[in-house]
């Protein structure tokens, strides 16, 4: 079993140049707080100082989010914007290209420190980037087609979401909780559940829920989804306000919404629900502080992201700021296909 990585995204916002420090200086310190050895917190400070520094030179409504990799062993930083795009995206890879002026090192530095490096431009609408820095023996994790976003509510120090991402024999298993409510409370239940959740996670997706159920029974309870990636399907199982979307490059397939109920209060028998697996399907959970409305106008842009780009754009441009907000995107573990 692969353990969970932790969940928090701290997310910085680059309306200032005087941000790109912040930017920097979270990366090194969340790199550190990961494990990174040797010179790598270094490395993630660079890459997050210039993906947060072509932001503050172009961009409209920048932010950065910086986190652990969704499958562990290392640091990603995303990089969201609602600028102008960028018209010569592979010119802006090569070093000493510049629009500015600068020395044009920026992007193609971010390229060359990356275990995984992903980038996409829409013109007008905004430039989004993943860069993944991981030890030699975490590069396989860090090209892995798993993608998330989890935040606080604004103005709010405790997440009352989380998720955790684990692979078991010849599955991939995703599982997202929200807490009721905001603040500590929520933020309690929510750890609970994925302490649970890591306990019980190659149990069928049931027993999972009834063994977060029983662990939330002294908590405010919370809502719960899980979707358990197999060969030939995909399997979703919810209680409470977590959504499940299934895509493809074309359009929104499925549509998929919890149980009613309450995981550690009132928790009904536990359906689950399969999608078929289809070449090209990406399949996602979120909680309610991502607007589900997001479903009903997508663009082709949005449809052909890579997953950790379609997580950052959905966080970014869809977010609810008066909740706790969290969105996983995850294919197959790389073993499935």
């Amino acid at each position: 079993m692969t353990p969970a990585a932790p969940c928090s995204t701290a997310h910085v916002r680059i309306d200032h140049y005087s941000a790109v420090h912040l930017a920097a200086e979270t990366a090194r310190t969340l790199a550190a707080r990961c494990g990174l050895p040797g010179a790598l917190p270094d490395r993630a400070a660079v890459v997050a100082s210039e993906l947060a520094g072509n932001l503050a030179k172009h961009a409209v409504s920048g932010s950065l989010y910086v986190q652990p990799m969704p499958l562990g062993g290392g640091l990603e930083v995303l990089a969201a914007d609602r600028g102008p795009g960028m018209p010569e995206i592979r010119r802006c890879l090569a070093d000493g290209y510049s629009t500015t002026g600068s020395l044009g090192a920026g992007l193609g530095a971010v390229d060359r420190i990356a275990a995984y490096f992903a980038i996409r431009t829409e013109i007008p609408g905004g430039t989004l980037a993943c860069a993944r820095i991981a030890p030699p023996d975490r590069a396989d994790a860090a090209r892995e087609a798993v993608g998330a976003v989890c935040v606080p509510a604004e103005r709010e120090t405790a997440n009352g979401d989380g998720y955790a991402v684990l692979d078991t024999g010849g599955s991939r298993t995703v599982f997202v909780v929200d807490g009721l409510g905001h603040g500590e409370p929520a933020a309690e239940a929510a750890q609970a559940a994925l302490r649970a959740f890591a306990r019980a996670a190659d149990q069928p997706l049931p027993d999972v829920l009834r063994t977060v159920h029983r662990a939330l029974r002294h908590t405010r309870g919370a809502a719960a989804g899980l979707l358990r990636h197999h060969p030939d399907r995909v399997e979703f199982a919810a209680v409470g306000n977590i959504r499940c979307v299934a895509l493809t490059a074309h359009e929104v397939r499925r549509r998929l919404a919890g149980q009613p109920g309450i995981v550690g209060l009132n928790l009904p028998a536990p359906q689950v629900r399969c999608l078929p697996r289809e070449p090209g399907l990406s399949v996602l959970l979120h909680s309610d502080g991502i607007d589900p409305a997001w479903t009903r106008s997508t663009s082709p842009f949005l449809l052909r992201l890579p997953a950790p780009l379609l997580a950052a754009a959905l966080a970014d441009r869809h977010r609810l700021i008066r909740d706790d907000a969290t969105v996983v995107v995850a294919g197959p573990h790389q073993g499935l296909t």
